[in-house]
């Protein structure tokens, strides 16, 4: 994630977290350009007939913004996690509203092969990764939301680390299992480890 010409993301962030509104439109032309980098990298290899675009998915994203209520950033960080969790529920709800629950032809897809497994897959339906990583919450919450943050927010490891306060080298190992569990429950291939409750933070 880009980390420079952010400008004063915290000072804007604190102020919209004390109930300044117009703070938020202060904000999101600063972190437009990287909402819309992390859009387009989720729309690039959309099925056929897919009509949501990157603008589209941004702006969507800003109206959420704008209606959260009790929004608490203290960071650049934590404001791009919230986005990253408004995003895969815009995705998902995108995929529901064309019909996608259905399966199969006309499903919407997200090439995560690389960015998530880690290794060449076909491609992976939206809600089938919805509901994996619902899946994976129950058993290892902490796991699944490093994933979120990786793959939903293009959040670094390090990144991760500091959203969740917990070190590098966790947040390391917990996206290594992650993506293994997730390789096994996508495609039924590969070795899926065991996850259990979260662990401690450090």
């Amino acid at each position: 994630m880009a980390g420079g010409g952010l400008g004063d993301i915290t000072g804007l962030l604190a102020a919209w977290s004390g109930g300044r509104e117009d703070a938020l439109n202060a904000l999101m032309p600063v972190v437009y350009q990287e909402l819309r980098r992390i859009a387009r990298k989720h729309l690039a290899n959309q099925s056929p007939g897919q009509t949501l675009e990157s603008a589209a998915l941004v702006n969507e994203a800003y109206l959420k913004l704008v209606g959260a209520k009790s929004v608490r950033c203290a960071s650049r960080l934590q404001f791009f996690a919230l986005c990253a969790q408004i995003i895969r529920h815009i995705l998902v709800d995108h995929a529901r509203d064309r019909g996608s629950s259905k399966r199969g032809a006309g499903a919407a897809h997200l090439p995560i092969d690389e960015t998530v497994l880690g290794t060449p897959t076909p491609k992976v339906e939206v809600l089938d990764l919805d509901e994996a990583l619902t899946s994976l919450s129950m058993i290892d919450s902490r796991k699944a939301r490093v994933v979120e943050l990786r793959y939903f927010g293009g959040l670094s490891v390090a990144e991760v680390a500091g959203v969740l306060d917990i070190s590098k080298e966790t947040a390391q190992r917990d996206w290594t299992m992650a993506k293994a569990w997730l390789l096994r429950e996508l495609t039924g291939t590969g070795n899926r480890p065991a996850v259990g409750a979260d662990a401690p933070a450090r």
